[in-house]
């Protein structure tokens, strides 16, 4: 399996370079050059497999020969035994025929474990194999960072820096985070918003110079491939418990950076049966106006109930500008350098072939909290701000109720406690015993200017060989 860039210069890759590389030397985010195809015979065959089974027939095209089959199984079956759920990733029913897939059922409760648990092993078994130390240098919104944190601090070669937006993720994201111990951890909170750190990040990985050529940056964002590889297999999951792929399957998706719904995408090209795709956004709503009118434009980010989607720029979105251009990465980096000037559209055509799958909403904080309480009053179900907008979003787009509809349940509801608080529920989510003690761990972080010059300063001074 080859990997080759979005913006169709940089060179292509195999697998182990790709999992450390993250960003193409070009600016561009590596695909497959080609994907792997399971007829409807075959993946019924999948039926009643464990996740970490279902997992290895879905990703071991895409690993192919860079690491042996056993040790790939071994891996998958260390990296699911850790959630709460046998089920992995059970789904709940609100209503005829639609469900919660719940996603948050490992160690940080939310749906970036599914990932980045497996990350953590990939790189720790890559980097030993290679005898290399590596920097990994990431941006989170709320959830990405305590997930990459839990599922790479045991890496015995790596140093890790999070860049979150200072005070604008929850407190219970921001103390997963902050309170892990290990000299390899650093966390950095950046007077910005997310858009601003996941900048850094991006321009970084551009020119490592300031790494002084002693080490290189490894990403755990999703601009990292390994990240949306692991994402795609529990849309397959969720078809096989719910009659697929005898069936077709509508998802809708919270997403702000479009790396999860990306995933269902190329479930869909690989061979699964699905008949819809719905964006489902917050007020920081670029994606639903490009899906909705064919227009992607900029505006302030503003800051909301469900801070994990507060995302302006969207990373994984150039993987569908991508394919919706004929794999013509010259064509997206002229179409995504005029977009860092202005509003820009693309071919009528296109815009309506993607819209034959995708549809989109855009959900504001009072809706939020109005379906948080409408599901708990109708299931005594509790829901996430993030969850919530999907579920919304889902009952606003849905094309054809014989069809079920599944929205990804992205994160548990006790990292958002002030969102749940103003839905006017009386209801008071717990976080469950390993995290019980979390308010009273102490924090470790290191407040910095949003400034690239000194977030590369503070890195170059800590990581482990400075």
């Amino acid at each position: 399996m080859r990997y080759i860039s979005t913006r169709g210069e940089a060179p292509a890759l195999g697998f182990e370079d790709v999992l450390l590389t993250g960003l193409a030397t070009d600016g561009g985010l590596y695909v497959p050059e080609s994907l792997p195809h399971f007829s409807l015979e075959e993946i019924r065959s999948w039926r009643g497999l464990s996740y970490s089974e279902l997992a290895f027939n879905v990703m071991h095209p895409f690993v192919d020969d860079a690491i042996p089959a056993d040790d790939f199984r071994k891996m998958l079956d260390e990296t699911y035994s850790v959630f709460s759920h046998q089920a992995v990733a059970p789904l709940v029913q609100l209503d005829s025929n639609e469900w919660v897939m719940e996603l948050f059922r490992g160690p940080t409760l939310a749906f970036k474990d599914f990932a980045l648990q497996l990350l953590g092993r990939l790189l720790d078994y890559v980097l030993e194999k290679r005898k290399q130390h590596v920097v990994i240098m990431g941006a989170t919104s709320g959830d990405t960072g305590s997930a990459a944190i839990e599922g790479c601090r045991r890496c015995e070669h790596v140093d890790i820096f999070i860049l979150h937006p200072h005070e604008r993720v929850s407190e219970v994201q921001r103390r997963q985070m902050t309170t892990v111990t290990g000299d390899n951890i650093h966390n950095i909170a950046v007077r910005g918003n997310f858009d601003d750190c996941q900048r850094m990040v991006k321009e970084s990985f551009g020119n490592q110079s300031f790494l002084g050529g002693k080490t290189q940056l490894a990403a755990v964002n999703s601009i990292n491939w390994a990240r949306i590889m692991a994402q795609i297999v529990y849309y397959f999951q969720a078809s096989l418990a719910l009659g697929g792929p005898d069936r077709s399957m509508a998802f809708s998706v919270p997403t702000g950076n479009f790396g999860d719904i990306f995933a269902g995408y190329l479930a869909k090209k690989m061979g699964l049966p699905i008949s819809q795709l719905v964006i489902a956004t917050n007020r920081n709503d670029i994606l639903h106006r490009f899906m909705s009118g064919n227009k992607y434009e900029q505006h302030q980010l503003e800051h909301t109930l469900s801070p994990s989607m507060d995302i302006m720029v969207s990373s994984n979105f150039e993987r569908l500008l991508f394919d919706l251009h004929g794999r013509d990465g010259q064509a997206v980096k002229t179409l995504l350098e005029n977009a860092a000037k202005g509003p820009v559209s693309i071919e009528d055509y296109r815009w309506k072939h993607a819209r034959k799958l995708f549809d989109s909403d855009a959900v504001d904080d009072k809706a939020t909290c109005d379906t948080i309480r409408e599901i708990q009053e109708q299931n005594e179900y509790l829901l996430d701000p993030h969850t919530a907008i999907g579920v919304r979003a889902a009952r606003n787009c849905r094309r054809d109720s014989s069809v079920p509809m599944i929205t990804l349940g992205t994160a548990h509801p006790a990292k958002f406690p002030d969102a749940i608080a103003e839905s006017g529920v009386s209801v008071k989510p717990q976080l469950p015993a390993h995290m019980a003690d979390l308010f009273e761990r102490e924090e470790r972080y290191t407040v910095l200017d949003n400034n690239i010059a000194g977030v590369q300063e503070f890195i170059t001074k800590h990581w482990k060989n400075a």
